[in-house]
């Protein structure tokens, strides 16, 4: 009597050996699909990481060859000692840090006025925003503003023109219009202002929304190169991508090895030092990725979600 009542509580174990064949061979597909995925994502780092420590002369004996039997850093102490590099990452460093502060400033300050529904104009100004997404005045007028505002040649020309994002600020909004009313409500017979409001409520119970953006500013900072070609003409205010394009995409390795310094010996081929400076480039990146990786989804699901 009592296996009977125990056998009809059906426990966590018993439930999943009763799952189906068909219920095992779909996740085995899954975890393949999702491990090749993986190896595809994986492979093209891998690649440029083994020919960035392979000697040359190695790699022209067997191109296929993955993994290097004997290792070189001649691309990397080559690209130390070339002071481009280091004014490319002084300059990127700053557009990525100030420009993804001023962008989470606005983002925060314009996304919370937007979330409230009883805001006179809101649909308006919601109006404007979307129009903004689907037009633009285009390369030249936005050349011909950036020269009027004497931004030419300086940083700010390359934070200012995209110091918000219209896609991030509905999504912004979004989140923010998840916020339970009855928060700010409280707040405000408290005494709190708008300012206090936003500063210690709406901020705060927004990280992973905030987390999520700075990573999509940062990364866009850092990737950028475009607007460097059109505003950017002085080579010590180029930022690191730009320096990276020459290279990779003009065959401007040759700079590095004309401007190294007299100390060093080894010179690395021009493909070396392509696949080095590839991987000198994306390591920071990925290096800050795990930190925010986690609140990533989070913020994606709140933000998509209809306020």
């Amino acid at each position: 009597m009592l296996f009977a009542i125990r056998s009809r509580k059906s426990p966590d174990w018993q439930k999943r050996l009763q799952a189906s064949r068909g219920d095992k061979v779909f996740s085995t597909i899954n975890y393949v699909v999702v491990g090749l995925f993986a190896l595809l994502c994986i492979f093209p780092l891998f690649y440029v990481l083994s020919y960035s420590l392979t000697p040359y002369e190695q790699y022209l004996k067997n191109p296929i060859r993955l993994i290097p039997t004997e290792l070189s850093f001649a691309a990397y102490r080559q690209l130390w000692n070339f002071p481009l590099m280091w004014t490319g990452f002084r300059s990127t460093l700053f557009i990525t840090i100030v420009g993804t502060a001023i962008n989470i400033v606005l983002l925060c300050i314009s996304a919370y006025p937007l979330s409230k529904k009883d805001l006179k104009g809101r649909n308006f100004v919601m109006g404007m925003i979307l129009f903004t997404m689907f037009f633009n005045g285009g390369m030249i007028p936005n050349y011909y503003l950036v020269r009027s505002l004497h931004l030419i040649n300086t940083y700010w020309s390359l934070i200012l023109p995209g110091a918000i994002s219209a896609y991030n600020l509905i999504l912004m909004r979004n989140f923010v219009s998840a916020i339970p009313d009855s928060l700010e409500e409280s707040a405000i017979i408290d005494g709190a202002n708008e300012l206090v409001i936003l500063g210690k409520i709406i901020v705060p119970l927004s990280k992973p929304a905030i987390a999520t953006f700075i990573l999509f500013h940062a990364v866009g900072h850092w990737n950028a190169y475009f607007n460097s070609i059109l505003y950017i003409s002085d080579r010590k205010l180029w930022p690191l991508m730009l320096i990276v394009r020459e290279m990779v995409v003009d065959s401007g390795a040759n700079m590095v090895q004309q401007g190294v310094t007299a100390g060093a010996q080894e010179l690395a081929q021009p493909f070396t030092l392509k696949m080095a400076i590839i991987v000198v480039t994306i390591l920071p990146i990925i290096c800050v990725y795990p930190f925010v990786q986690k609140y990533f989804m989070k913020g994606m699901l709140l933000g998509s979600v209809k306020g």
